[in-house]
């Protein structure tokens, strides 16, 4: 159900130097985002079927970085990149799955991928709150995403509780 308050409702897309990210997620590959969630590299994430990872993206707001030939920017080659967004489209959203490989890392694609993410963000016109949790190198990933996306660390009277479901792994 489409929401009249969101700006979530058309697909969006950013290119720079022979990348591309989109919120279109019909053009993610899901062999290559099942692939990513068995590495290493999404260690807080376990892979699903590929039923249950569809189902997943159509349930959320996905970013997909990719290559993309110099002949055609538009069009994505490789997904290299991927973050992902729960939300209601109105007041609350969380960002979870965030990554980009290994061999395309330390050219500035993370932050250009979580800027493209606080945009959207910025575009919803009554959001309470945008919210992650993280895990390894905790403190320099605050620094990242209190740099890119505002975000701080929760100290007012509030408290976070959770149930760690079958799929967990962090």
């Amino acid at each position: 159900m489409s929401s009249s308050y969101s700006p979530l409702n058309t697909h969006q897309s950013w290119t720079r130097d022979g990348y591309l990210i989109s919120t279109d997620p019909s053009l993610i590959p899901i062999p290559d985002l099942i692939k990513a969630f068995a590495s290493q590299q999404v260690y807080w994430a376990q892979p699903l079927p590929e039923p249950a990872t569809r189902d997943m993206l159509d349930h959320s707001l996905s970013f997909g970085l990719y290559t993309t030939a110099p002949e055609s920017p538009e069009t994505p080659s490789s997904l290299i990149g991927f973050a992902r967004c729960i939300t209601d489209q109105v007041t609350f959203l969380y960002l979870t799955d965030v990554y980009v490989l290994p061999e395309h890392q330390s050219h500035g694609l993370g932050k250009w991928l979580v800027g493209c993410v606080q945009q959207v963000v910025e575009q919803i016109p009554y959001l309470r709150r945008s919210m992650l949790i993280i895990g390894h190198s905790k403190e320099e990933r605050k620094r990242f995403y209190a740099k890119l996306m505002h975000m701080t660390e929760v100290v007012e009277p509030a408290m976070v509780l959770n149930w760690k479901g079958p799929g967990n792994v962090f």
